[in-house]
Protein backbone atom coordinates (compact mmCIF):
# COMPACT_ATOMS: atom_id res chain seq x y z
CA UNK A 1 0.00 0.00 0.00
CA UNK A 2 1.44 3.39 -0.55
CA UNK A 3 1.67 5.44 2.66
CA UNK A 4 -1.75 6.53 3.87
CA UNK A 5 -0.68 9.97 3.75
CA UNK A 6 -0.51 10.29 0.01
CA UNK A 7 -3.73 8.19 -0.21
CA UNK A 8 -5.59 10.60 1.99
CA UNK A 9 -4.35 13.75 0.28
CA UNK A 10 -5.45 12.25 -2.98
CA UNK A 11 -1.79 12.30 -4.50
CA UNK A 12 -2.57 8.81 -6.11
CA UNK A 13 -2.65 7.73 -9.43
CA UNK A 14 -6.27 6.27 -11.07
CA UNK A 15 -5.43 2.96 -9.61
CA UNK A 16 -7.43 2.22 -6.90
CA UNK A 17 -5.21 2.13 -3.47
CA UNK A 18 -7.24 1.42 0.23
CA UNK A 19 -6.14 1.15 3.71
CA UNK A 20 -7.81 0.35 7.22
CA UNK A 21 -8.21 3.42 9.97
CA UNK A 22 -8.73 2.32 12.98
CA UNK A 23 -10.67 5.29 15.36
CA UNK A 24 -8.80 5.85 18.70
CA UNK A 25 -10.29 8.66 20.09
CA UNK A 26 -12.94 11.24 19.47
CA UNK A 27 -14.61 14.53 20.19
CA UNK A 28 -17.73 16.43 19.24
CA UNK A 29 -19.40 19.52 20.17
CA UNK A 30 -20.88 20.01 23.97
CA UNK A 31 -24.88 20.03 22.17
CA UNK A 32 -24.27 16.66 20.51
CA UNK A 33 -26.59 13.98 21.72
CA UNK A 34 -25.16 11.90 24.00
CA UNK A 35 -27.01 8.65 23.16
CA UNK A 36 -25.67 9.30 19.41
CA UNK A 37 -21.92 9.25 19.93
CA UNK A 38 -20.28 5.85 19.15
CA UNK A 39 -19.81 4.04 21.87
CA UNK A 40 -17.94 0.96 20.20
CA UNK A 41 -16.21 1.06 16.19
CA UNK A 42 -14.85 -1.08 13.83
CA UNK A 43 -12.17 -0.15 11.52
CA UNK A 44 -12.60 2.61 9.00
CA UNK A 45 -11.75 1.36 5.06
CA UNK A 46 -10.75 4.37 3.18
CA UNK A 47 -10.53 3.99 -0.47
CA UNK A 48 -8.97 6.11 -3.36
CA UNK A 49 -11.17 6.36 -6.24
CA UNK A 50 -9.02 8.40 -8.39
CA UNK A 51 -8.84 11.88 -8.90
CA UNK A 52 -8.21 12.44 -5.35
CA UNK A 53 -11.71 11.81 -4.53
CA UNK A 54 -11.83 9.22 -1.36
CA UNK A 55 -14.40 6.93 -0.04
CA UNK A 56 -14.96 6.30 3.40
CA UNK A 57 -16.35 2.91 4.83
CA UNK A 58 -17.48 2.43 7.94
CA UNK A 59 -20.16 -0.07 10.13
CA UNK A 60 -21.42 1.39 13.64
CA UNK A 61 -24.56 0.15 15.95
CA UNK A 62 -27.81 2.07 15.92
CA UNK A 63 -30.88 0.83 17.78
CA UNK A 64 -29.17 -2.62 18.26
CA UNK A 65 -28.59 -2.89 14.32
CA UNK A 66 -25.66 -3.15 12.43
CA UNK A 67 -25.51 0.01 10.13
CA UNK A 68 -23.00 0.30 7.07
CA UNK A 69 -21.97 3.58 5.97
CA UNK A 70 -20.43 4.69 3.03
CA UNK A 71 -18.81 8.21 2.59
CA UNK A 72 -18.12 9.97 -0.86
CA UNK A 73 -15.15 12.48 -0.12
CA UNK A 74 -14.82 14.65 -2.83
CA UNK A 75 -11.25 16.49 -3.16
CA UNK A 76 -11.33 20.26 -2.88
CA UNK A 77 -8.59 22.76 -4.35
CA UNK A 78 -7.20 22.94 -0.53
CA UNK A 79 -4.84 20.41 0.15
CA UNK A 80 -6.22 17.87 2.69
CA UNK A 81 -9.85 19.34 2.53
CA UNK A 82 -12.94 17.12 1.53
CA UNK A 83 -16.17 18.31 0.90
CA UNK A 84 -19.15 15.40 1.07
CA UNK A 85 -22.89 15.49 0.97
CA UNK A 86 -22.65 18.34 -1.72
CA UNK A 87 -20.98 20.58 0.06
CA UNK A 88 -22.56 20.30 3.66
CA UNK A 89 -19.57 18.23 5.16
CA UNK A 90 -16.29 19.78 4.65
CA UNK A 91 -13.75 17.21 6.51
CA UNK A 92 -10.22 18.28 7.24
CA UNK A 93 -7.49 15.58 7.25
CA UNK A 94 -4.14 16.45 8.91
CA UNK A 95 -1.07 13.64 8.70
CA UNK A 96 0.73 13.83 12.71
CA UNK A 97 3.96 13.63 13.48
CA UNK A 98 5.26 9.87 13.27
CA UNK A 99 3.22 8.91 10.01
CA UNK A 100 0.78 6.22 11.57
CA UNK A 101 -1.90 8.95 13.14
CA UNK A 102 -4.33 11.80 11.35
CA UNK A 103 -6.91 13.94 12.41
CA UNK A 104 -10.31 13.61 10.71
CA UNK A 105 -11.48 17.25 11.57
CA UNK A 106 -15.28 17.55 10.52
CA UNK A 107 -17.67 20.72 9.87
CA UNK A 108 -21.03 19.47 9.30
CA UNK A 109 -24.06 21.86 8.84
CA UNK A 110 -27.39 20.53 10.13
CA UNK A 111 -30.56 21.60 11.21
CA UNK A 112 -29.77 25.19 10.59
CA UNK A 113 -26.38 24.87 13.03
CA UNK A 114 -22.69 23.80 12.64
CA UNK A 115 -21.40 21.08 14.45
CA UNK A 116 -17.97 20.16 14.44
CA UNK A 117 -16.00 16.35 15.18
CA UNK A 118 -12.91 15.12 15.22
CA UNK A 119 -11.27 11.58 15.04
CA UNK A 120 -7.94 10.36 15.61
CA UNK A 121 -7.10 7.95 13.61
CA UNK A 122 -4.45 5.73 12.84
CA UNK A 123 -3.33 2.03 11.15
CA UNK A 124 -2.99 -0.16 13.99
CA UNK A 125 -5.49 -0.33 17.19
CA UNK A 126 -2.83 0.55 19.50
CA UNK A 127 -3.08 3.91 21.32
CA UNK A 128 -0.15 6.23 20.83
CA UNK A 129 0.29 8.72 23.79
CA UNK A 130 2.08 11.32 21.55
CA UNK A 131 -0.63 11.34 18.58
CA UNK A 132 -3.23 11.73 21.56
CA UNK A 133 -1.73 14.72 23.31
CA UNK A 134 -1.15 16.80 19.42
CA UNK A 135 -5.11 15.26 18.61
CA UNK A 136 -5.60 17.35 22.13
CA UNK A 137 -3.66 20.43 20.89
CA UNK A 138 -5.06 20.23 17.64
CA UNK A 139 -8.56 20.03 18.65
CA UNK A 140 -8.35 23.24 21.64
CA UNK A 141 -6.69 24.74 18.70
CA UNK A 142 -10.36 24.44 16.79
CA UNK A 143 -12.65 25.31 20.05
CA UNK A 144 -13.45 22.07 21.36
CA UNK A 145 -12.96 21.04 24.51
CA UNK A 146 -10.43 18.05 25.88
CA UNK A 147 -13.08 17.15 28.26
CA UNK A 148 -15.55 15.91 25.86
CA UNK A 149 -12.66 13.90 23.76
CA UNK A 150 -13.81 10.00 24.30
CA UNK A 151 -11.88 6.55 22.98
CA UNK A 152 -14.42 4.49 21.98
CA UNK A 153 -13.90 0.66 22.20
CA UNK A 154 -12.28 -1.24 19.32
CA UNK A 155 -14.19 -4.32 17.72
CA UNK A 156 -13.31 -6.23 15.01
CA UNK A 157 -16.50 -5.91 12.88
CA UNK A 158 -20.32 -4.12 14.29
CA UNK A 159 -21.40 -6.03 17.28
CA UNK A 160 -24.85 -5.11 18.32
CA UNK A 161 -25.48 -5.08 21.94
CA UNK A 162 -28.25 -7.60 23.30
Amino acid sequence: LASLFILLTGSLTEQKEEGRMYVKAMVVDKDFPEDRKPRKVSPVKVTALGSGDLEATFTFVREDRCVQKKILMRKTEEPGKFSAYGGRKLIYVQELPGRDHFVFYCKDQRRGGLFHMGKLVGRNPDINMEALEEFKKFMQHKGLSEEDIFMPLQTGSCVPEH
